[in-house]
């Protein structure tokens, strides 16, 4: 194991202290990271394409990667707060298939953070940047044990993501 992440089928740059290649401020001031992986052949239908399933572990491993550089751990968080960030929509739009051996880059970007955080997502070819699959997801703030649900992002979480 290499930082929490199977490094037998994520190529990680080596000078990544974390699986996160850059944290990009564009123009809109967005956080965004990026994590390289290979297709291991674990990931692979009876047609030796990416099972479409495997594309949300992508997104899942690049939005950690992102909120780990944005210094916002759910976990502890949790821990401290009593406050979860359950998923409550996704969705994928799937391009170009990634085969066996394939590397790929996966961008996570911070689209909203203050009613719910939003995250898009974009799977590319390092190759020749061919976009193979986009998409989004959804996070809202409850409050535990009560699963009431909160009308705004915490503070310093919205803080630590750009918002």
């Amino acid at each position: 194991m290499e930082n929490g992440i199977d490094s037998a089928f994520h190529k990680i740059r080596k000078s990544a202290t974390l699986p996160c290649t850059t944290v990009i401020m564009g123009k809109d001031t967005k956080k965004s990271c990026e994590v390289l992986f290979t297709v291991p052949f674990h990931d692979l239908d009876p047609m030796q394409m990416v099972w479409h399933g495997n594309y949300f572990k992508y997104f899942e491993i690049a939005r950690s990667a992102l909120f780990a550089r944005s210094g916002v751990d759910l976990f502890k968080y949790f821990k401290e707060t009593n406050c979860l960030f359950p998923i409550v929509k996704t969705s994928t739009k799937h391009v170009a298939s990634l085969e066996y051996l394939d590397e790929f880059k996966c961008i996570a970007t911070v689209i909203e953070a203050e009613y719910k955080i939003v995250v898009d997502f974009q799977v590319r070819l390092l190759r020749n940047d061919q976009l193979c699959a986009k998409g989004r997801t959804e996070q809202v703030a409850v409050k535990y044990p009560e699963k009431e649900i909160l009308f705004e992002i915490p503070k310093d979480i919205r803080e630590a993501l750009g918002f």
